[in-house]
């Protein structure tokens, strides 16, 4: 009997598995980072006699490592292959939680949270490229299932993370803290160990470059930023995470003015990211079959009538049914704007694309709530929120005239 002669895609074979080590990866890596951010984080800085204003300081370092490192990340990774960051990146996942348990004052978590910072900086955008490169013709569907797992890991985190918070106040001295953080080690640990056994598919006909040049970081800047589609389309997820941001930052403000008990909140956000984890998979198979650029334009006018909405709803249930429907126009946009990305990239340059494509989301992120804030100081909340719809509005304008 001949052997078959039948060629498989370089790019899929051995993939079979890779989503599912993935996506455990993820899920145990986003665990790790946010069971050490929520809500252990506010709390240790304050039993350490830390301020408001040095709280917001550490927290805002994570995000912004994010946009100082993922887009070299994504330059780097097209040069050496993305097992290798992989590897890096969950040296950060595993090692770094034990750097909280030495300290004794807050300001020391600064440079602390900025390292831990670079983490999910590395880990966003190779995970993204090494998708959309392992599943070329299904890699909206992919990145949903992945995106799904890390959002079950980010859902999960700030329950244990209590729990062991709770279990640990029996404990003398910072025990309480320092629990969650050998929890994060250990999480950490599992992420290092799949990140050595996945195995990098092969990258098509496409050779590595031998070495990495000064040149090459601004090569790859001015090769995204002068592609209108690419450009465009990470001014849309800046635009989603800069109200993402405003809404997880400042709506339970809004809501503590209205009467709503802490309980009632967690719940609102809960169902939230439930809607997100659930529907990211099933619009990621959608935007594999439809234009993407439709998809993209939907969520993004979605997300710019829902977030300007939010401060005339006082009614409990329509805030948490809202609240879905934000978290739903999130899932839509965002699942397509990684897979459109991947679709307009180079092949060669997957991880230069989603590297900063990665950095410019992080800006929104970490930018929308800095930003609102002197909004709602000068005006009001609900201006606040106003801002952030227009924002998204003007991003799908933007979007439209650049890819139509």
């Amino acid at each position: 009997m001949r052997p078959s002669t039948t060629r498989r895609d370089p790019r899929t074979a051995g993939a079979e598995y890779l989503l599912w080590f993935l996506s455990l990866l993820g899920f145990f890596a986003i665990f790790s980072t946010t069971i050490s951010k929520s809500p252990v984080l506010s709390l240790f800085v304050r039993g350490l006699g830390g301020s408001d204003s040095l709280l917001g300081i550490i927290a805002a370092l994570s995000p912004f490592a994010g946009i100082l490192v993922s887009f070299p990340v994504g330059v780097l990774a097209d040069r050496i292959g993305y097992k290798k960051l992989l590897i890096l990146s969950s040296l950060f996942f595993a090692f770094a939680p034990l750097s909280y348990l030495f300290v004794t004052n807050p300001l020391w978590l600064i440079p602390i949270r900025f390292l831990h910072g670079w983490a999910t900086a590395i880990l966003s955008p190779v995970a993204s490229a090494l998708i959309a490169g392992a599943y070329p013709d299904t890699k909206g569907r992919q990145m949903g299932t992945y995106s799904s797992a890390t959002f079950v890991g980010r859902m999960a985190a700030p329950l244990v993370g209590g729990l062991l918070m709770t279990w640990g106040a029996r404990g003398a001295g910072l025990w309480e803290y320092h629990v969650v953080y050998w929890a994060a080690f250990v999480t950490g640990l599992i992420v290092l160990g799949l990140a050595l056994i996945i195995r990098e598919p092969p990258k098509s006909d496409l050779a590595l470059a031998p070495r990495l040049r000064r040149s090459d970081f601004a090569d790859g800047l001015a090769y995204f930023v002068k592609d209108a589609r690419m450009l465009s389309t990470a001014f849309v997820e800046t635009a989603t995470y800069f109200a993402f941001g405003v809404f997880e930052t400042y709506l339970p403000v809004y809501l503590l003015g209205l009467g709503v008990d802490p309980g009632r909140i967690g719940l609102i956000f809960s169902a939230q990211v439930l809607a997100i984890a659930a529907l990211k998979p099933f619009f990621g198979a959608v935007a594999d079959k439809i234009d993407k650029r439709l998809q993209i334009m939907g969520g993004i006018a979605a997300t710019a009538g829902v977030i300007a909405v939010f401060p005339y709803v006082s009614s409990y249930g329509l805030l948490l049914a809202v609240s879905v429907v934000f978290g739903g126009a999130m899932a839509f946009s965002t699942v397509a704007t990684a897979a459109y990305i991947a679709d307009v990239a180079d092949d060669r340059r997957l991880g230069t694309a989603m590297g900063a494509f990665s950095s410019v989301m992080d800006i929104g992120h970490s930018g929308g709530p800095l930003i609102v804030g002197f909004v709602i100081t000068a005006l009001s909340v609900r201006a606040g929120f106003l801002i952030s719809g227009a924002v998204a509005l003007v991003a799908l304008i933007y979007f439209y005239t650049r890819n139509y």
